[in-house]
């Protein structure tokens, strides 16, 4: 998912600019996206299922119309909420006013708050975090003097990653939970209109200025009297970026916590070409994330890079879509090799990482088939081994391929000669030195931020509609 905002003084075509940051942030979710346009206080929205270009046409994009601020969404579909109801931003009426709301990240205690709020009257009609976050942020600003405090003292009560954008009629409000476990940034265009970012490189393609990241339980305030920053929150808990934003999540062009993606990738090829080097005639990279690590892998061991797969540049990204089924099928279609580069060759496959290893075994029997003499699976990421309840699509330890498997089955799981992982005490020298206090891996060594759920997040409240010919109930 990610959150993408702007907030000027003057009625510009803000619609626009949230639309190319949209496209810049495509690459975090597919499933579903979003705009409101803020014009003197009245909101204009539009979301549907799809990907940005999909859901807004020149018609649309008129129709929201011009004005001073705006907030967009994208948002990956889990295989809980991959309806178009969840689609981002939350557009909410209270008695205090009119707020939008956006975020990026997944609640630990959302069925606790969520099982407090409908006890105290709240009814719901999503799955979604967000219409949770906002029911308390509505609370809290019936007592509190401004959004902003109602912002603050939420935080209190919210359990969990996440980066959001609070628009309300005068002001955009941008804040960060107290792991910083998302990122979150900011910058400044040359007209004094600044753009909020969950990745610096859409801060880029609309022409804004790269301020700074919005620190770790930080709130930044900004209205017509400047730039606020709130925070009461900071150095609440201990740092803990998520490296998966390295590894996989973010564009190789985003500069995450004074460190660029692409680099990190590099160096995590470095690292695993240290930790599991083999005899090879090419280095490859699964596309895309996968390139820059296979880039660094063959600059370390001194074997030849070359580009051995290439991928349709219109099929989105199959480690985020919702259901394996759907993931399997999209694999099919969206790689092919280059039998130049692989054929009689001895070679490494370098992916950014191995999940439910639906991916790999494909990619393997593609170069098989291709030719290859010998195929080494290296993965620029440790192996899953557990769940992540902040964000990233991996609910169970069943769906883990390596909970289940050594790396000498998983070889010939893939029908491959060997598979290497990432050193897990690597992970954490990704980053540039001194720049993160600290990262979240997790689901790579089971060292959670924050307390596991404990509650079952969506039993109390999952439906299906029953279908037959008969329409009988």
């Amino acid at each position: 998912m990610a959150v993408f905002g702007i907030f000027g003084l003057k009625t510009e075509n803000v619609a626009s600019s949230t639309y190319y940051g949209l496209y810049a942030l495509q690459h975090r979710g597919q499933a579903s996206s979003g705009i409101v346009v803020n014009d003197d206080g009245v909101f204009h929205a539009y979301k549907d299922s799809g990907i940005v270009n999909e859901v807004f046409t020149h018609r649309i994009l008129d129709e929201l119309g011009l004005g001073q601020m705006a907030v967009g969404n994208v948002r990956y579909g889990t295989s809980d909420t991959k309806d178009r109801i969840h689609a981002e931003p939350m557009v909410v009426d209270h008695v205090k006013g009119r707020l939008a709301i956006s975020h990026d990240g997944k609640l630990v205690n959302y069925a606790e708050l969520r099982e407090e709020l409908e006890l105290q009257g709240s009814i719901f009609h999503t799955a979604n975090d967000v219409e949770v976050i906002s029911n308390v942020i509505t609370r809290e600003r019936l007592t509190a003097s401004s959004i902003e405090e109602a912002i603050s003292r939420s935080m209190n009560k919210l359990v969990g990653g996440y980066s959001m954008l609070v628009m309300s009629p005068q002001k955009l409000i941008a804040a960060r939970d107290q792991n910083g476990l998302h990122p979150l940034c900011y910058g400044v265009r040359d007209d004094g209109e600044y753009v909020v970012s969950s990745e610096s490189c859409a801060l880029n393609v609309v022409g804004a200025n790269f301020v700074r990241d919005i620190e770790p339980g930080e709130i930044v305030v900004f209205s017509k009297e400047g730039v606020k920053s709130i925070k009461d929150h900071c150095n609440e808990k201990p740092e803990r970026l998520c490296v998966f934003e390295y590894i996989y999540t973010s564009r190789p062009d985003s500069v995450i916590s004074n460190c660029s993606v692409h680099l990190a990738r590099k160096r995590a090829g470095a690292f695993l070409a240290k930790a599991h080097p083999v005899e090879a005639d090419v280095v490859i990279g699964a596309p895309d994330s996968g390139i820059d690590a296979a880039i660094g892998y063959a600059e370390a061991t001194g074997i030849p890079y070359g580009l051995g797969l290439i991928k349709n540049k219109y099929i989105g990204r199959t480690f985020i879509d919702p259901g394996q089924n759907v993931r399997e099928d999209k694999v099919k279609i969206k790689l092919n090799p280059v039998a130049e580069t692989i054929k009689d060759k001895r070679v490494i496959l370098v992916d950014d990482s191995i999940v439910r290893g639906t991916t790999c075994a494909r990619v393997v029997k593609l170069l098989r088939d291709a030719g290859a003499k010998e195929i080494h699976v290296r993965s620029s990421a440790p192996a899953f081994l557990n769940p992540c309840y902040y964000g990233t699509d991996v609910a169970s330890k069943k769906d883990l391929v390596a909970c289940h498997h050594t790396t000498e089955e998983m070889a010939k799981l893939f029908g491959a000669d060997s598979v290497g992982f990432l050193p897990i005490e690597d992970v954490f020298k990704l980053g540039a030195p001194g720049t993160c206090k600290g990262y979240c891996a997790a689901c790579f060594d089971g060292n959670y931020p924050t307390e596991p759920p404990k509650k079952t997040r969506f039993s109390r409240f999952d439906y299906k509609i029953s279908e037959n010919k008969n329409n009988e109930r």
